[in-house]
């Protein structure tokens, strides 16, 4: 079995839980966690490179980062590709270059038919050695009238998967019947972005959804935990931020 099959045969059976990662330590840690798959994410990969999150990093940068965590790991890769770039084929091509078998490619809310192309040609770059995941930004944008959003989603989604999408990501939402709605009328396994507050991924699992992820959220907690232990050093001699951090010989250890 291929790390493509694994990866597809990981929305199949159950829910593919996915704290996400940004470079390869990170990566080592949520595979050392048990992770069965690692996913990047793209606003933490370009923080970690000195770049704001919005279609803003170098594809060289991005294809960089992705090598480095595939090669780190394991188990199967899934890139963050935000837009897919001005050439999308290009930008799939460089990532299965680097190792993933998976992207993430989102709409922004736009125009269906300026993403629906996007998927297509994700797909026709990838083959089927890539699990293209659409993620529809109608809940996450609040785009259009509350009311009929569901049916705005359901709709994206159909033509995503006519399109070639192997799955979709809804992140915005989290309420559960509105979940276990998507999940009947949507024809592909659903992604949901969790973190504080959300429903559990046992509960998440229950109405149906086959992948949830945390975007962001790890790597917002890594940072708050820096500011902290700075903050505290230069403010109060003092080091109590740092006594809960894992020691140098396990990072070394790690990545050996």
């Amino acid at each position: 079995m291929t790390p493509s099959d694994d990866f597809r045969r990981l929305h199949a059976e159950g829910v593919l839980v996915l704290p996400n990662a940004w470079d390869a330590a990170s990566a080592r840690l949520v595979e050392r966690a048990g992770a069965a798959a690692v996913a990047t994410t793209s606003g933490a990969v370009a923080w970690s490179l000195g770049v704001p999150d919005g279609d803003r990093l170098p594809l060289e940068l991005l294809a960089g980062a992705v090598e480095r965590i595939a090669a780190a790991v394991a188990v199967p890769v899934t890139a963050d590709v935000e837009s897919g770039g001005p050439d999308v084929a290009e930008t799939v091509r460089a990532v299965l270059a680097a190792g993933a078998v998976g992207i993430n490619i989102e709409d922004g809310g736009g125009a269906v038919e300026l993403h629906r192309d996007r998927v297509a040609a994700a797909r026709e770059a990838g083959g089927r050695d890539l699990f293209v995941n659409a993620r529809i930004d109608v809940y996450l944008f609040g785009i259009g009238d509350p009311e009929g959003r569901a049916a705005e989603t359901i709709s994206r989604a159909g033509v995503y998967a006519e399109a070639g999408a192997d799955g979709i990501f809804v992140p915005g939402v989290t309420d559960l019947d509105l979940l276990r709605t998507l999940v009947a009328e949507i024809p592909l396994p659903v992604n949901v972005l969790t973190g504080p507050h959300a429903p559990t991924v046992d509960e998440f699992a229950a109405v149906g959804v086959r992948r949830v992820s945390v975007g962001t959220g790890l790597a917002q907690a890594a940072y708050a935990a820096a500011d902290r232990a700075a903050r505290e050093l230069l403010a109060t001699g003092t080091y109590r931020s740092l006594e809960d951090a894992l020691s140098y010989g396990e990072l070394q250890k790690l990545l050996d």
